[in-house]
């Protein structure tokens, strides 16, 4: 179990980020699973791999227990998620963080190292609008090896579905709302908890002072990141995954 030694269980908060979550996106493991297998197939089973928008770490630590091998940088701005993070994984010498603003054009010059085989991110990017995230896929670009793999897996509807889109919205909150009255933390109720914690109180006041209750941005259809991906260099574009409301978009170098 990782403590500081104020005691705080650190590994606690991640499961219990990891459970908000999933309230949100019950297929979030499922997504995981085929990111990971993408990466299997495509750069092996000892990747160098850049956590984008890392949050709590959710993508290395099963990074990690899938691959022993592979080594992970994680990068973030919130400083209550990365105090998480970096506390989870503060006994792991495979794991290093950087605080970083990905809409700050000098940001991958804060990595320790140059490119990567892998690089992963998952429901971050949409907040993010696309003329800012049309930059990051460039820069992107340039920290992915050749023949190494980006993905991002998140909310991304369709292009000319919006009916289709209205009703499975409208079912999967109604989903959420009978979990959220069984007892399920929600965004505001886990954040409230993070307030309350004194080992996370300073960092979670200034991430509402970065962010406000959450960072603005747009979801955007899986064929932009596609196109996106393409017109930034990557070689290959497709997705992968795909769940009614959520994708899997990969770009091969």
């Amino acid at each position: 179990m990782a403590e500081t030694t104020a005691g705080t269980d650190w590994e606690t908060w991640q499961r219990s980020w990891d459970r908000q979550q999933e309230w949100y996106m019950p297929d979030r493991e499922e997504r995981f699973t085929v990111m990971l297998d993408m990466v299997e197939a495509l750069v092996g089973p000892a990747p160098r791999v850049l956590d984008l928008a890392c949050g709590t770490g959710s993508i290395t630590a099963r990074l990690l227990r899938r691959f022993p091998g592979a080594a992970a940088v994680g990068v973030d701005l919130d400083p209550a998620l990365l105090a998480i993070a970096r506390g989870t994984f503060a006994d792991d010498p495979r794991v290093s963080f950087v605080r970083a603003d990905l809409k700050e054009p000098d940001w991958p010059e804060r990595l320790p190292q140059g490119t990567y085989d892998a690089v992963l991110t998952a429901t971050a990017l949409h907040w993010m609008h696309r003329e800012p995230l049309t930059v990051l896929y460039g820069q992107l670009a340039g920290l992915v090896r050749e023949g190494g793999v980006f993905m991002n897996a998140d909310h991304m509807p369709g292009e000319d579905t919006p009916r289709v889109d209205a009703a499975e919205s409208a079912y999967r909150h109604a989903r959420m709302d009978r979990a959220r009255a069984a007892g399920v933390a929600d965004w505001s109720e886990w954040w409230a908890r993070a307030a309350a914690e004194p080992a996370l109180a300073e960092a979670t006041a200034e991430r509402f002072e970065i962010y406000g209750e959450h960072a603005d941005g747009e979801s955007l259809p899986e064929g932009w990141h596609v196109r996106a991906l393409r017109g930034a260099g990557f070689a290959e574009a497709r997705g992968v995954w795909r769940s009614p409301s959520d994708a899997v978009v990969l770009g091969l170098r």
